[in-house]
């Protein structure tokens, strides 16, 4: 029973700073707020921001090439032969294929 007591006089005496030990522990790891939680987040915010200069950087490509399909009749002709293998009149198109599939 002493140490009951003893154990409570503790406490008593020290009630404020326990209160406030164990609070700023709830809030720290347990809240919304929470430590961990901020470090997730701003990883998340890391990982945001590359594919946003990502986006953008393609956005510049795309529009560079934009640009010069708009003003050099050589690259029209130069992506209708590369993607869409358009030919001329007189030219046969040979397709090679690294695949083994083919190969079999």
């Amino acid at each position: 029973m002493a140490k009951l007591e003893r154990f409570l006089d503790v406490i008593g005496h020290y009630k404020y700073l326990i209160t406030f030990v164990v609070g700023f522990s709830i809030i720290l790891f347990l809240g919304e707020n929470s430590v961990m939680n901020l470090l997730k987040l701003k990883m998340q915010k890391e990982d945001l921001q590359e594919e946003i200069d990502r986006y953008n950087a393609q956005e510049a490509q795309s529009k560079k090439s934009l640009e010069e399909l708009k003003t050099n009749p050589d690259a029209v002709e130069k992506v209708a032969r590369e993607r869409y293998f358009m030919k001329k009149a007189d030219e046969d198109v040979f397709v090679f294929s690294t695949d083994k599939n083919d190969a079999e």
